[in-house]
């Protein structure tokens, strides 16, 4: 059984990467083209001073990016990874906190974003997807390991030789 999770594990940490990656890829980009509308929903959660939100509206899309690149890519998995559970930490936290504060907002995790009208918010669906990717991030950096990465580890030939 062990000898079977082996051979699959570097395959499951592959689709892993590619999950996130596309996930965070994609959530960057449809953010970029619009930085108003990602203003207005940094500005709808009501968690940061005023003087912050230009600048997360304009780096969270691009941390998105460069980390989603990374793990499609390959290259600097454990770190992007993290990177990805740090975000999808803070996203659950801010769904959680708007719910809780009974904001009617759009999550504004794909573009958009920003006050709706009542009855319009999915806080539960977001907090499931997000809790979903937390886990796969967490899975990702504690076993970054996979196949089809530029940055894949090399193999000490002696290691796999039994020489010392």
């Amino acid at each position: 059984m062990h000898a079977r999770y082996g051979a699959v594990a570097p395959w499951l940490a592959t689709a892993a990467r590619l999950l996130l990656g596309v996930v965070l890829v994609v959530a960057g980009a449809l953010k970029m083209p619009d930085p108003a509308a990602a203003e207005r929903a940094v500005r709808a959660y009501r968690l940061l001073p005023e003087e912050l939100v230009s600048l997360v509206a304009f780096g969270l899309p691009v941390l998105e990016i460069a980390a989603g690149l990374a793990l499609l890519a390959g290259v600097f998995v454990r770190t992007a990874a993290i990177a990805g559970a740090v975000l999808m930490a803070v996203f659950v936290a801010a769904i959680a906190s708007a719910w809780a504060r009974g904001l009617q907002i759009d999550c504004g995790c794909f573009g958009g974003g920003g006050e709706v009208a009542a009855g319009q918010t999915a806080y539960p669906g977001e907090i499931a997807r997000d809790t979903a990717l937390l886990l796969v991030a967490l899975a990702l950096a504690w076993r970054p390991r996979s196949r089809l990465a530029l940055g894949a580890p090399r193999v000490d030939r002696t290691e796999n030789a039994g020489v010392r």
